[in-house]
């Protein structure tokens, strides 16, 4: 199972920064899932600064959600 998101911060560019329970912080990319109905909503910046973290990971006020996997798995480390 993958860390659990304690914490998220929207960046630049539609890019999260996500800190997990196992110490680390790692930069999300949302642009790829873009295309998608309820993650097309997050172009719009009001919407897309609604994020939180929820359960094991993270969501917007519209209901689009990531897959705590995911969330780990596809983001990047922040070197040191």
């Amino acid at each position: 199972m993958s860390p659990k998101a304690i914490s998220v911060e929207v960046i630049e560019n539609y890019e999260l920064k996500v800190s997990f329970n196992n110490g680390e912080t790692r930069i999300f990319d949302v642009k790829p899932y873009f295309g998608h109905k309820l993650f097309d909503e997050l172009k719009d910046e009001k919407i897309f600064k609604t994020v939180k973290v929820k359960g094991l990971s993270i969501e917007w006020d519209n209901g689009a959600d990531i897959c705590p996997d995911e969330l780990y798995n596809l983001s990047k480390e922040i070197e040191k």
